[in-house]
Parts: structure tokens; C-alpha cells; sequence
């Protein structure tokens, strides 16, 4: 497989930062820059509904194309549809080395439920409606967004195999899930990416991620920017962003591309200044001894996602 550790590096540029963050191949044949973005945030409150300014959402998917950005993650229950629907009107026809991915798996009854669902019937039919609001023939990257534990794993990877087989998918990817269920999973098919929860507070999924990169696995992290306590004037993200003319978030997102070659962080924002802000963080290339104090450092206890967004049980 090609990845950013066999020497494939981008080379970045002042109109694309992005490309500072390296490459990684999902599958070995479709390259992205690292540093990519999720559309969450494009929707209204309790992701439902429209965004307050769709037009700003739209400049915003723009700007994340024109600074390098070539991964895009959404899923069909962040509106529902909204976001996919906002990307389609951004940025289509896409370019060729833009990657949309997206998911399925949980619906959407209201404003902040997800409950999961994963029948192959509904798999099925959310990934026909996601081409169509895609304006896609096949997906480069489609994921299951919540194993449903009421229904057998081999069915719901199943499902996504023959529509893989079909030619609507290209790759196939995880989200949420332990390494006995992610190595179960690739035994049914090969999994080319997984979706976890992950930043410098929150690292549960540690071994997801060594399993990950032990197999050149990308490992997606979701709600990558959470800093919390460990920001605190005179903490270990404050003084180093210091030393860096950085801002926290930035330095969150420069743990992580170091941390592993396999990480692809996707931050979402609705604003475009906010974007520009996190995807320079490519360009902020940590010393040895700034990566182990931040790998050292932990959060107090409880502290799992930061203080300026508290994200709903199943949603990301």
C-alpha cells in the first residue's frame, strides 16, 4: 500500500497548505492530503436542518478545496442529507483528487437522536440516496457509521461488499468500533479506513489505532480539537503554541499528524477563518521534546471532549 511512511510526501505551497500534512493512500490507490475536513458542522442545531448561513457554508467548502484539502467527510444523517446536499452544490463536478466519504448507519428521528441502524435493506437504500445527493456514481469512501448491535455484524459489512461488488463503493470504512470488531469486520471485507473518537483529551482508542497503523489502516479521528485543561495559561498546549505563534486547536492538530502516519484529522468549522486556522496547522512541525510532552500530558478525570462542544451520545 502507498502511504505517507513509504516516502510519498506532497510537496506544500502558499496557495495549499494542506499538502504540508503529507499524503496517505486509502486502499493503497486513492492519496489524500492528511489533513482533510468534516462537514458536521454544516448543519443547524442538533445537526438537523439547514445551517443558519448556507451561503457561508458553501464558501466554506470552497476554501477548504482551494487551501488543499482533498478529504472531505460527511454522512447521511448530518442534516439529514443537508451536508452531502451542500457539498454537491459547493463543489460539484468534483475535482479529480478531492475524495468525498461518507457514511450510514445511524437515522435521524430528531434534532440530536442518532439511533443506530443497520439493516442491509436501509444500507442499501441511504447509499442510493447519498449518490444521488452527491451527485456521484460510486463513493470513494463509504462507512458504516454505528455497528447495530440487533443485527449480525456479516450481514450489515455484507451488504456493503455487494454494493462494493456493484461498483457504488470503492472502499469501505468503520466508525466507532473495538479491534476484535474491526479485525471480525476484515474478515468479511477489506476495511480501509476506521472512524474513531481520538485527540490529545480523549485516547480510549489507543490500541484502534496502534491495530490501525500496524495494518496501514487510516485512522480517521473525530472531534480531533478538543484541548481542554491541558490549554490553561501556563499548560503544556498553551506554552507550546506560544513557542509557535500557534493557537491551541492548531497544536491538537499537529500532536496528531505526528502521532501516527496513519491519521487523517478531518476538524469541521461553519467559518471560513476558522478553516484557514486549522488547516495551517499542517504547516506546524513539533519538536521531540514538544510531541512527548503532549503525549504525556492528560486530562483530568471526566474531561473527555473539552469545554466549547459537547457532542450528542452517537453523533459525529
Amino acid at each position: 500500500m502507498l502511504s505517507v511512511s513509504e516516502g510519498t510526501m506532497a510537496t506544500p505551497t502558499d496557495s495549499r497548505p494542506a499538502a504540508a500534512s503529507g499524503l496517505f493512500a486509502l486502499g493503497g490507490d486513492r492519496p489524500v492530503h492528511r489533513l482533510g475536513y468534516g462537514s458536521m458542522q454544516l448543519t443547524g442545531p442538533g445537526v438537523w436542518g439547514d445551517p443558519k448561513d448556507p451561503d457561508e457554508a458553501v464558501r466554506v467548502l470552497r476554501r477548504a478545496v482551494e487551501l488543499g484539502v482533498t478529504l472531505i467527510d460527511t454522512a447521511d444523517s448530518y442534516g439529514p442529507f443537508v451536508s452531502e446536499q451542500l457539498i454537491k452544490r459547493a463543489l460539484h463536478p468534483y475535482a479529480d483528487d478531492l475524495v468525498i466519504a461518507t457514511k450510514a448507519g445511524l437515522s435521524r428521528p430528531g434534532p440530536g437522536v442518532w439511533r443506530p441502524l443497520g439493516r442491509p435493506e436501509y444500507l442499501r437504500q441511504q447509499l442510493e440516496l447519498s449518490l444521488r445527493n452527491l451527485g456521484l456514481e460510486s463513493i470513494d469512501l463509504y462507512q458504516l457509521h454505528r455497528i447495530d448491535p440487533q443485527v449480525p455484524l456479516a450481514d450489515q459489512v455484507g451488504e456493503l461488499t455487494l454494493l462494493q461488488q456493484e461498483g457504488k463503493i470503492r472502499h469501505i470504512g468503520l466508525s466507532q468500533v473495538t479491534v476484535d470488531q474491526l479485525a471480525a469486520a476484515r474478515k468479511l471485507a477489506t476495511i480501509v479506513s476506521v472512524q474513531n473518537l481520538y485527540n490529545l483529551t480523549t485516547r480510549d482508542a489507543e490500541s484502534v489505532l496502534d491495530y490501525a497503523e500496524a495494518n496501514d489502516i487510516a485512522f480517521i479521528p473525530w472531534f480531533p480539537i478538543a484541548t481542554g485543561e491541558l490549554a490553561k495559561r501556563g499548560g503544556p498546549v498553551d506554552t507550546i503554541a506560544d513557542a509557535h505563534d500557534a493557537t491551541p486547536a492548531q497544536v491538537a492538530l499537529a500532536w496528531l499528524l505526528r502521532r501516527s502516519p496513519v491519521i487523517l484529522p478531518i476538524p469541521g468549522t461553519s467559518s471560513v477563518a476558522h478553516l484557514e486556522e486549522n488547516v495551517a496547522a499542517a504547516g506546524i512541525t513539533l519538536g521531540d521534546d514538544e510531541f512527548a510532552t503532549l503525549s504525556g500530558a492528560t486530562a483530568p478525570a471526566g474531561e473527555t471532549t473539552g469545554r466549547r462542544f459537547r457532542l450528542p451520545k452517537l453523533g459525529h
